[in-house]
C-alpha cells in the first residue's frame, strides 16, 4: 500500500472525526494540515470542491468525513464502533449532520444570520442537545456500553456547540452530556488527534 494522506484543518469537527477513526483503526496516515485560506493544489486536484478532510490512498480519493470513518473501520474495529452495523448508529450521525450542524453553524455565527437571534439558533439547537441528553441518562456512551461510531462522530460538533459560549453551556440542564463531553475531551485519542503537528502512527 502506498503512503496514506489526510488532508485536513485542526479545529474543522468533520476533519476531527476523520482522524478520530484512523487512529483508532492504527493505519499509518500521513496528516497534511491545510489553510483553508491557501488550499494546496494537489488536494484540489484530488477533490475539487477544497474541503477537508480528504483521504488518498492507493489513487482512491475520500472526500466525506464519515465515508472516511467507515473506511477505517472496514480495516480495523477492535471495539465494535460499528455496533455490528446497527442502524441505529448512521440515523443518529445523520440528524447531527443534516440538522444540528445546520443549528451549530447559525448559533456560532450569528452575525452572518441576522434573522434569527443567537439565542434562537442556540435554543433551536438544543432539540438535539436533548436528545442526547436522554440517551446518556439511560447508559454511559450514545447507544451502548462503549465509544460507538456514533460518540465519535456527534463529539466533535457538540464540543463545538458548547465552545460558542462555555459559561453558558457548563450551567446548562445537561449534566449527562457535560460528563459525556468532558469523558471525550479528556479521552487520550482526542487528544492525540490534536496534538500539534497531530500525525497517526
Amino acid at each position: 500500500m502506498s503512503e496514506i494522506r489526510l488532508y485536513s484543518f485542526r479545529r474543522c469537527p468533520y476533519a476531527m472525526r476523520a482522524r478520530l477513526a484512523l487512529r483508532y483503526c492504527g493505519v499509518p496516515v500521513r496528516i497534511i494540515e491545510v489553510s483553508l485560506k491557501d488550499k494546496p493544489v494537489e488536494m484540489l486536484a484530488l477533490s475539487p470542491k477544497g474541503t477537508v478532510p480528504v483521504l488518498s490512498v492507493d489513487g482512491e480519493v475520500i472526500d466525506e468525513s464519515l465515508a472516511i470513518m467507515q473506511w477505517a473501520l472496514a480495516r480495523h474495529d477492535p471495539d465494535d464502533w460499528l455496533l455490528q452495523d446497527d442502524p441505529a448508529v448512521l440515523a443518529l450521525i445523520a440528524e447531527n449532520d443534516q440538522g444540528f450542524k445546520y443549528q451549530l453553524d447559525r448559533y456560532k455565527y450569528a452575525e452572518r444570520y441576522p434573522e434569527q437571534s443567537r439565542e434562537d439558533y442556540r435554543a433551536a439547537g438544543e432539540v438535539f442537545l436533548r436528545k442526547l441528553e436522554q440517551l446518556l441518562a439511560e447508559r454511559e456512551y450514545l447507544l451502548a456500553d462503549h465509544p460507538s461510531l456514533a460518540d465519535m462522530a456527534l463529539a466533535p460538533f457538540v464540543r463545538q456547540f458548547a465552545h460558542v459560549d462555555r459559561e453558558w453551556f457548563a450551567g446548562a440542564p445537561y449534566p449527562n452530556l457535560q460528563r459525556w463531553l468532558e469523558w471525550f475531551l479528556n479521552s487520550p485519542l482526542f487528544i492525540g488527534v490534536m496534538a500539534k503537528p497531530h500525525v497517526l502512527l
